[in-house]
């Protein structure tokens, strides 16, 4: 899960890409970065860090283009060096730069084919350099002297062809344009629109319609699966479809967890569907409990807000918001290993006394993953007087790795790895627990879009919508992305730097 955005603007457009990382800067808080062209000139700063903390003012003044491209980055895989900040760039053809959201399966046999076959060299752990090296690679094939847009699409369609796995990718070329384009499946998101000026039309295309919405640009639609978006340094748009097969398949989890919720992804609302999973989960309550004695709805904030207060509604009881969160601390999920998250969550989040205290509490909670914050919140509302801690999930159990972009890379690292329902709910500490059921989880995301095919559920149900994923391959990334792996490749980069 990362933020990026892509511009051609009929001025500068340094602070409209800076404007669109903050709004961004949820989908990534490791790095961010920002690469601008005028002329035939690049500008480029990234960094480890918030949007706020990497670009400074004396950065924003160099930064001069026309056009440009900007990525929020949250790693699944690689290191957290600033060598593999985004966007990447590779001089051959004409200077590219690009960046990317989302996770290719098959990098380890991209990588090889590019150096073996296509005599390119990756320089980073980044599967990022692996699609922008394959890019440029098909781009150099079909192209002439002079780009045109039949280039960029052919180039497209035969990245289609090698890469598999979820991406979402903004490439600039230099003195030529800005290209979108997303994988055949549409794991990952990504829109586009327009922005009427006085000195005529620009342009964006961006993960979250939120972007357009707040920066004035009218939403045009989503990037279809396998479909690219060109638009020219002056101004020209173009779009086509570059996938011989597609299948409509976004992540579900965008819906549940990481979009914000003012955001309408693949046409559904993402408030709206967060509400019906807050009518959903409530139904299935009632039904297991009946009777139930519950007095107050808690959310752990924020994502779950928005579900608990139907269900709140739907059971006849108080909606409170007992716990407080620490806006100016990041999200425990996306940090890099257990321990820091642990120590996260007590300086992030705390319980209102008043609306706890005696009281039998029904927390809910947008997902359960690793179980680290749940657990916490639960004894906090125990330590802070209630009687009874219940709680709900507007997701189901999360059982499976993820390999498309979010870092769920080892199974053993969730709290319902191996362990029943009722096994969860006496580690986590609560009285008891309800799970979203998948088929009414995936009844609210399905909005009014009819090209949706189906979603990618695969942290739910194990089915990976791309193919290609076995026990060999799950194995791997479990080796290469747990939590030791990480620390490991973090003192490797410290020792590197600390020798030269």
């Amino acid at each position: 899960m990362c933020g990026l955005v892509g511009m051609v603007g009929r001025k500068s457009v340094q602070y409209d890409l800076y404007d669109a990382l903050s709004i961004l800067q949820h989908r990534g808080q490791d790095a961010a970065g920002m690469v601008t062209c005028q002329g035939d000139t690049l500008n480029q700063r990234k960094g480890n860090g918030l949007v706020q903390d990497v670009f400074r003012q004396q950065h924003m003044n160099h930064l001069t283009g026309t056009m440009g491209i900007a990525h929020n980055r949250y790693p699944t895989a690689g290191t957290s060096s600033s060598a593999e900040a985004q966007p990447m760039y590779v001089n051959s053809p004409f200077g590219i730069c690009l960046a990317h959201n989302g996770n290719l399966i098959n990098d380890d046999k991209l990588n090889e084919d590019l150096f073996r076959a296509d005599r390119r060299h990756i320089n980073t752990s980044s599967d990022s350099e692996v699609l922008l090296n394959v890019f440029a690679h098909e781009l150099q094939n079909v192209a002439g002297l002079r780009l045109s847009p039949d280039d960029i699409f052919k180039a497209v369609e035969r990245v289609h062809e090698r890469a598999v796995g979820a991406y979402a990718a903004v490439a600039l070329i230099t003195g030529y344009g800005i290209v979108g384009f997303r994988d055949p499946f549409g794991i990952r998101p990504m829109v586009f629109g327009k922005r009427e000026t006085r000195d005529g039309i620009e342009y964006m295309i961006t993960s979250e319609s939120v972007v357009l919405d707040i920066l004035g640009f009218e939403l045009i639609d989503d990037v279809a699966p396998g479909e690219a978006i060109y638009i020219q340094s002056n101004g020209r748009l173009y779009r086509q479809q570059c996938a011989t097969f597609t299948n409509y398949s976004p992540c579900i989890f965008e819906h549940v967890y990481f979009a914000r919720p003012d955001s309408v992804i693949d046409g559904v609302s993402v408030y709206k569907a967060r509400l019906k999973m807050g009518e959903k989960l409530a139904d299935k309550i009632l039904r297991e409990y009946p009777n139930h004695d519950i007095d107050v709805v808690i959310p752990i904030p924020d994502t779950s807000c928005t579900a608990a207060l139907p269900i709140a509604h739907r059971l006849g009881v108080k909606y409170r918001e007992g716990i407080v969160k620490n806006r100016y601390v990041g999200r425990t999920f996306i940090m890099p290993e257990q321990e820091q998250r642990q120590k996260s969550v007590r300086r992030k989040l705390n319980a209102i006394d008043l609306e706890i205290r005696g009281k039998n509490v029904l927390l809910v909670d947008d997902s359960i993953i690793r179980g680290t914050t749940t657990k916490q919140v639960v004894q906090m509302a125990r330590d802070t007087g209630a009687k009874n801690v219940y709680l709900a999930s507007a997701a189901p159990a999360v059982r499976y790795p993820n390999v498309y972009g979010i870092d769920m890379p080892t199974a053993n690292e969730f709290v319902a790895n191996n362990r029943t329902e009722k096994e969860i709910a006496e580690y986590i500490g609560v009285n008891w627990l309800v799970y979203q059921d998948l088929d009414d989880l995936v009844s609210c995301a399905q909005g009014i879009n009819e090209r949706i095919n189906r979603f990618d559920t695969s942290v739910f149900d194990g089915k990976y919508v791309t193919g290609g994923v076995d026990a060999t391959y799950l194995n791997r990334i479990e080796t290469l992305r747990n939590d030791g792996a990480k620390r490991r490749r973090e003192a490797d980069v410290i020792e590197f730097h600390n020798q030269i």
